[in-house]
């Protein structure tokens, strides 16, 4: 299925398209602060945008309409497929299942590499959307065989509202959530997705203030602050750095993430390295070599990190997950392709060890 082409998509043939102007989209947001003259202040990420009657805030999908904030997204899904779980990429989540995968426009980053920024970078006017209520959301992902609805392609911060009501919906219908996400997110929904939803995927884009404000517009510090409270609240979260030539590749990098993820959030949460290919306003730069990669797990396993991925490396071998105790394969992956699986209630069948994760559902 082509999710920019969701519309036609003879899978899901009862959606009707809907007007750009459709109420039904329309939803008052959540989380804002009314000010004097009709203004509001969005409290959804950190830029906490200051906002006008009758305009935007700097993602283009939430408008002020005479001091009241409204969220233009909800249920207008622009984008939609059926995907492995791994190709989140989530490897301690459910391996080997499905998860049925939305998005709505816009974005509150803009990163130079988005492999999505048709629609991240798109305001919800200017890309085709289908009516997809939480209620209708969760039944197609049941019909799809899906064991979790993933909540990505675009930012799933800006369309927070939809996410929160079509996670509760999921979780009534017997479906889980995940959340594929920059992690550029305010405290107070943040822990409001936490309750809801049963695994949030962080993309750090690299491990330098620099490289934040230059390339992803946006702030290392609140991702940070973001990945530790995941960690508080007790919710599964993997952690996937994309490997970019000359910008974010070097050992002092990767050193410093390494030590830093121990620290703070513990040796057991998964780190992917991907590789990444020329997209957006990148495409002057070649794809990342594979003995980068290597090298970046090579420095992480050195510090004391248990669970080291490389990605976008069909056929590697780290796309496996070793128990840490006895090194033998505990799940065995092939690109998205689960092979093997010797997990036994989530523990290494060979030797016992508890292997963290989320394996209800699992199978190869």
């Amino acid at each position: 299925m082509d999710r920019r082409r969701f519309l036609q998509a003879a899978a899901l043939p009862c959606l009707a398209r809907a007007a750009p102007s459709d109420q039904r989209y329309i939803v008052e947001a959540r989380f804002y602060e009314k000010l004097p003259y009709k203004k509001i202040k969005c409290k959804l990420c950190p830029r906490e945008c200051v906002i006008d009657d009758q305009e935007r805030g700097y993602c283009g999908v939430r408008e002020n309409r005479g001091g009241v904030y409204y969220s233009l997204v909800h249920s207008r899904v622009c984008s939609a497929a059926v995907d492995p779980i791994e190709k989140k990429p989530l490897f301690h989540f459910a391996p080997g299942t499905l998860a049925f995968s939305v998005a709505a426009a816009g974005c509150n980053v803009n990163c130079k590499m988005c492999q999505n920024w048709e629609i991240s970078q798109s305001r919800p006017e200017q890309v085709p959307s289908n009516y997809v209520p939480p209620v209708r959301l969760a039944d197609l992902a049941r019909q799809s065989r899906a064991f979790s609805i993933a909540y990505t392609y675009s930012e799933p911060v800006v369309f927070c509202e939809y996410v929160l009501d079509s996670a509760e919906a999921g979780r009534a219908a017997g479906v889980k959530s995940v959340v594929i996400s920059g992690g550029y997110v305010q405290r107070e929904p943040l822990l409001e997705l936490c309750k809801r939803v049963d695994a949030i995927k962080v993309d750090l884009k690299a491990f330098s203030e620099k490289f934040y404000k230059e390339v992803v517009n946006g702030e290392l510090k609140a991702v940070l602050n973001t990945l530790v409270e995941i960690r508080k609240q007790g919710t599964w979260n993997e952690v996937v750095y994309l490997v970019i030539p000359t910008m974010n590749d070097s050992d002092q990098e990767f050193r410093g993430l390494a030590r830093w993820i121990k620290t703070e959030l513990g040796p057991d949460v998964p780190l992917h390295f991907s590789r990444f290919h020329p997209e957006y306003l990148l495409k002057n730069l070649p794809p990342t070599p594979v003995s980068t990669l290597e090298k970046a797990k090579a420095i992480c396993d050195a510090e004391g990190l248990h669970y080291v991925y490389v990605g976008n490396v069909p056929g590697h071998p780290a796309e496996n997950t070793l128990c840490p105790k006895c090194r033998r394969v505990v799940v065995e992956r092939t690109g998205f392709l689960v092979r093997a699986m010797n997990l036994e209630r989530g523990q290494c069948k060979f030797c016992r060890q508890t292997i963290p994760g989320i394996w209800e559902g699992a199978r190869a």
